[in-house]
Order: structure tokens, then C-alpha cells, then sequence
């Protein structure tokens, strides 16, 4: 082999010394400046070219002057003899090109500084934040709500971690959400699976953590369940828990979720979740606006408080303590203050029975305006002459119409067995292919292929004989705007075959966007399914508490109690002026939980939030009338 010249090897030298960055630079220029005011120093004092006015000079007087004359051209301007002002001459021109590359070093170091900045590569140093791994569109209303939620917190950031660019996130947290008040927004660039970047967004430092499914993932629960493994397994990981709260699209994966996320992992199913308030709400309307109610931040959610002078007081007594506030249910198994005995787990009653007693340590679960207006009052009598005697009811077969079909069908088919009476039908009509559906009994089952978009098909159907439309939005094979058009086009047409049979017909949709929702409420639909916007509600709320998971696990489950709005004059006498301590003592006698009460008058006004009044003031009166309905918490 041939042994490389000395070319070769200053060369290689060269090249590797600028390679280093912007100081070896530096240093490299310096040096040469240096060689080179020094050579021309020893040139001037070697052939004597001094000034006209200087016979004679020292030799450290000419190496200051060239330095000078090479930082500053101006320097020459009083120079004499032709001689010495040839050689500064030479000195000058190669101060300029000096200067002109150490400013361009200077300038493309502050430009590359600049660029990596903008590229989120540095780490946050904050504590106490909130932490959001994954990009789709859920990130805008979880931005959103929880700036809502830390309004009486003060000073506080959420941090978003995706391998997106970072200018570009924040662009469309900006365009989206808005100004986020007190709250500051922070984008960091990185792989959330990988453990060097997901030390960018101080994940042991974090209040809690949400995970999501990246927007255009093929295998998305895959990736948020290595996501999760990458925290709860990281060699550098703290001795505290996490606070996590991840989404799951497909329920077979949760078993293998549970194993990596363990106790500090609370994984919200997704499919599971809209299917089940589409069932729930498709026989009940308004129940989705019960749970938007519930879920965002923005007007009464559930809260924890601790209630010392109520200890020993049953259920019943509990619920008439407060004026603005609703007593749903009893946390119990929490620490008692002061004390560090181990306790269980701490265990979650929904609309337990009247007679539960309160017991030291016990917390209980109210809706309300804000924990700040929790507040025990004076208890107030009923008016137990306006209470109608509780009466029952029997159950009879419903007949349900499912216009479009997606991968939910299969999950809202289970649900909705489970709420039916036996000898209820369920028509499904879609365009394309559908899963295979279980057989179920008591729950007869038929799909067809046609158009739910085409006139004539619906026509066809007499969707005027069925108890309930559900409108699925065909989100597998289309974009989500295509699909939310489709969903528009079949609405509309549902609302001209009501006007034209004169016929209310229970139309619940699905929306994949909420934008569109605006657009769908010309179509008179009873509900509105927007399935990104539930998601979004129930992990921001379950970040910022995770006792509330198991609160939202029974009320969305067909076990337990759960919402229902029934007719109000099952209740109350029509036309009697009642208030709600009376509503609330009705539904007790019937081992229910009044929480609040719709006004059939205003179901269509989106100003008016539906008609639905969640957590009323109880002292304030109302007079029910024919259609209203008084919402309640109950097991059937």
C-alpha cells in the first residue's frame, strides 16, 4: 500500500480540524491571524520600510500596527512613504478577508444555533407539567382543556413531545387552541419511543402524562404501548410513579398493555368509548351533552372533597348538604388525613344506596362549578306534595336503524343487548362491506347492502317505523371529511323525510370532525357523536385526576348505574313550581341520583347547551313541562 505524502497528511489535518465546529474555527483563524501579522511584522523590520517620519522603530511598535491595521482598514489612512504603505497595504486586504470570515464563522454559528432551536432538540426544564407524547388532532382539544383546567393553578406548562417539527406544531396549537392564558404551550421534536428523546420533554418531572395514537400511524396501539414501555421501564426513571394516561383503539391489545403500563398506566379504549355513548345516547337524547358537560372543563365537573363534619350521615342526608354542588357517589378506602396507615385501593360508588354511611377518610364524588365552590349549606325540606308515587314500568322490544357501518358496529351490537328488551331488532344498511357481526339472543340482527346516501334507499326503508337512526360514519374507507359529507348528505336527507311524514324521528350521528358539527345541527339531528372530541375530554380529564377513571368506567359501562333522562312527570306534577331539593328527594325514593334536568324546548338551541342543566342551583324553582326531563344516575 502506498504510505500517504506529507500533502496527504496536512490535508487530512486540515479537513479534521474543521470538522469540529464553529470554535476549532475560530481558533484556526486566530492562528492564522497571528502567522500573518507577524510575517509582515518581520518584513517591515527586516528591510527597514518605516515611515518617513520614523528612521527607526521597535519591533513590537510594528506588530501592534499591523495588528491594528488588520482589525481596522481606517488605521492607514495617516501612513507615509510608498514603501511602508505598500506593505500595510498588504496588511489591510488581508484584515479584510480576516474579518469578513470570522463574521461569517460568527453568523453561520448564531444561524446554526438558531436552526437547532427551532428544531426542539433541547430539554425542557420544567417540573409539575403536563406531558403529551404522539401527534393527531386530539392534541388541540386537550391543549384546550386543560389550559381551562389550569385557570386556578397559576403558572403552568403542558409539554408536547412528536416526531414533528417543531415549528409546525406550534403554528397549529396556535391556529387551533388559541391563547392558552397562564398556561405555557412547549414543542420538542423527538421519537417518544426512543429513551434519549423522550428525555427532551423531563418525563420524571411531569405531573402526568398522556399518550397518544400519532395521526396516520398503520399500528398505532403498538406504538403507544412501546411508548409506555419506554417510560415505565426506563433505566433512568425516579423512584416515583407516573401518572400516565394512554388511548387504545383495539380492545384484544389491552391485556398486553396492561402488563407494560401496570398500576401507573390508565389506558382509555377509544372504539370502546364512542361505541358505548353512541348506544347509550341513540335511546336517550341529550345524554351526549350530559357527558360533553361531564367531560370538558369549561362548565361542572366531577371533583373529590373530603367532607370531615358529614362523617357518620348516610347518603340520602349527604345529598341535601350542599346548595351548589351534586353529591353522585362515595370514594372510599382514602387515606385518613394525618395518619399513614396502609389502606386498599380506594374503591368508587356510583349512586350507592341511601342508607351508606360516610365513614372517617371517605371522599365524596360532586359535580361542580369548580372545587372552590364546594361548599356545605343549610338543608332544605322538599316539598314532598309535588312528588308523583313511583310507578313501574315494563320493558318492550326496540327496533334500531344503523345507516353506514366501521369497525365499532361489532362492540355497539354487545352494548346495546345488554339495555334491550328481549325481541328487539337491529337493521344495519351500509354501502360497503361490514364486519362479521355476533349473533346475540333475544337481539335479531340484519345488514343489507345499499346506499345510505341515496334517496330512494331510505325511501325504501321507512326509516319513519324505527325507535332509533344511528348514522355511522364510515371512517375505515374514507378520509374523515368525506365521511363527515356522507354523514351530512344522509342527515339531510333523514330531516326532509321527517318534515315530509311529519314524524320526530331519534337520528343519533356519528362526526369524526368537530368543525363539521355546526354544519350537521341544520339537519335537526337529536345527538351528535364527535368521537375525537369525547377522547380528547376523557384523557384530559383523567390526567389531571386518575381517581376519576373508575368513575367514567361505571357510568359508561351497562353495569352499575348510569345516566338516564326520563320523563320529568314520572317525577314531579306538571305545573307545580318545585325546587330541585324536591326533584332530588323523587329520585331518591326511587334509589336514583338527580343531577340535573333537560327543557324539551330548548333541545335544538346550541346557545341554550341543548335544554340539559347539569348540577342546577337548588334552591331555584321550576316549573316542568310536557316532554322535559329530569336526569338521573340509576341501574336500569
Amino acid at each position: 500500500m502506498q504510505k500517504p505524502t506529507l500533502r496527504e497528511r496536512v490535508r487530512y489535518r486540515f479537513d479534521d480540524w474543521m470538522s469540529r465546529g464553529t470554535v476549532a474555527l475560530m481558533l484556526l483563524l486566530g492562528a492564522a491571524t497571528a502567522v500573518f501579522v507577524i510575517i509582515l511584522a518581520v518584513v517591515v523590520y527586516v528591510v527597514r520600510a518605516y515611515p518617513d517620519d520614523a528612521p527607526t522603530a521597535d519591533f513590537w511598535d510594528v506588530l501592534w500596527g499591523n495588528l491594528m491595521r488588520t482589525l481596522d482598514p481606517g488605521t492607514m489612512g495617516g501612513d507615509t512613504g510608498w514603501g511602508f504603505r505598500a506593505l500595510m497595504l498588504v496588511v489591510t486586504v488581508g484584515g479584510l478577508i480576516i474579518v469578513a470570515s470570522l463574521i461569517g464563522i460568527i453568523s453561520g454559528a448564531f444561524d446554526s444555533k438558531v436552526d437547532e432551536l427551532r428544531k426542539g432538540r433541547s430539554r425542557v426544564l420544567e417540573s409539575g407539567h403536563t406531558l403529551i407524547l404522539g401527534w393527531s388532532p386530539k392534541v388541540f382539544s386537550i391543549v384546550s382543556e386543560l389550559a381551562i383546567a389550569n385557570e386556578s393553578r397559576g403558572r403552568s406548562a403542558i409539554v408536547v413531545l412528536a416526531d414533528r417539527d417543531k415549528v409546525e406544531m406550534e403554528d397549529a396549537i396556535r391556529a387551533e387552541v388559541g391563547a392558552t392564558g397562564r398556561t405555557r404551550v412547549i414543542c420538542r421534536s423527538g421519537d417518544p419511543m426512543n429513551l434519549n428523546d423522550l428525555e427532551l420533554g423531563s418525563p420524571h418531572d411531569a405531573r402526568s402524562i398522556v399518550i397518544l395514537a400519532s395521526d396516520g400511524d398503520d399500528d398505532a396501539d403498538s406504538t403507544v404501548i412501546k411508548t409506555a414501555l419506554a417510560l415505565t421501564n426506563n433505566p433512568n426513571r425516579g423512584a416515583d410513579e407516573f401518572h400516565i394516561v394512554a388511548e387504545l383503539d383495539d380492545p384484544a391489545n389491552l391485556e398486553a398493555a396492561r402488563l407494560v403500563g401496570r398500576d401507573e398506566t390508565h389506558w382509555v379504549l377509544a372504539s370502546d368509548l364512542i361505541s358505548r355513548v353512541t348506544v347509550q345516547t341513540c335511546r336517550q337524547s341529550g345524554l351526549s351533552v350530559v357527558y360533553t358537560e361531564l367531560l370538558d372543563f369549561g362548565g361542572d365537573e366531577i371533583y373529590f372533597t373530603e367532607q370531615p363534619t358529614l362523617v357518620g350521615r348516610n347518603f340520602g342526608e349527604v345529598q341535601t348538604a350542599f346548595a351548589t354542588s351534586t353529591v353522585i357517589g362515595i370514594a372510599s378506602g382514602v387515606a385518613v388525613r394525618g395518619t399513614t396507615a396502609p389502606v386498599a385501593a380506594p374503591s368508587v360508588t356510583i349512586n350507592p344506596p341511601a342508607s351508606m354511611l360516610l365513614a372517617p377518610g371517605d371522599q365524596l364524588i360532586v359535580i361542580a362549578e369548580d372545587d372552590s365552590t364546594i361548599a356545605l349549606a343549610d338543608r332544605v325540606a322538599p316539598d314532598r306534595a309535588a312528588i308523583v308515587a313511583p310507578r313501574a314500568t315494563v320493558a318492550r322490544p326496540e327496533h334500531t336503524l344503523v345507516l353506514g357501518c366501521n369497525s365499532g358496529l361489532v362492540l355497539m351490537l354487545r352494548e346495546l343487548h345488554d339495555y334491550v328488551a328481549p325481541g328487539s331488532t337491529v337493521r344495519v344498511v351500509a354501502a360497503g362491506d361490514c364486519p362479521e357481526l355476533p349473533a346475540l339472543d333475544g337481539l335479531d340482527v340484519r345488514v343489507e347492502r345499499a346506499d345510505p346516501t341515496s334517496r330512494g334507499a331510505l325511501d325504501a326503508l321507512e326509516v319513519y317505523r324505527y325507535d332509533h337512526i344511528i348514522v355511522l360514519a364510515e371512517k375505515e374507507s374514507l378520509p374523515a371529511q368525506r365521511a363527515d359529507a356522507r354523514t351530512l348528505i344522509t342527515l339531510l336527507h333523514l330531516r326532509d323525510i321527517a318534515e315530509r311524514h311529519d314524524v320526530d324521528l331519534n337520528v343519533v350521528s356519528e362526526m369524526l370532525d368537530d368543525r363539521n358539527r355546526e354544519l350537521a345541527e341544520v339537519t335537526n339531528a337529536d345527538d351528535f357523536i364527535v368521537s375525537e372530541k369525547l377522547v380528547s375530554l376523557m384523557l384530559s380529564q383523567v390526567s389531571e385526576n386518575r381517581m376519576l377513571a373508575e368513575v367514567f368506567a361505571t357510568l359508561f359501562s351497562s353495569e352499575g348505574s348510569e345516566i338516564y333522562l326520563r320523563p320529568a312527570d314520572t317525577y314531579i306534577e306538571p305545573g307545580v313550581a318545585v325546587d330541585f331539593y324536591t326533584v332530588a328527594e323523587a329520585a331518591l325514593l326511587r334509589g336514583e341520583t338527580a343531577i340535573g334536568y333537560r327543557v324539551a324546548a330548548d333541545a335544538h338551541d346550541a346557545t341554550r347547551a341543548y335544554g340539559v342543566h347539569v348540577n342546577p342551583t337548588k334552591p331555584a324553582r321550576i316549573v316542568f313541562a310536557p316532554g322535559d326531563r329530569v336526569i338521573v344516575l340509576a341501574e336500569n
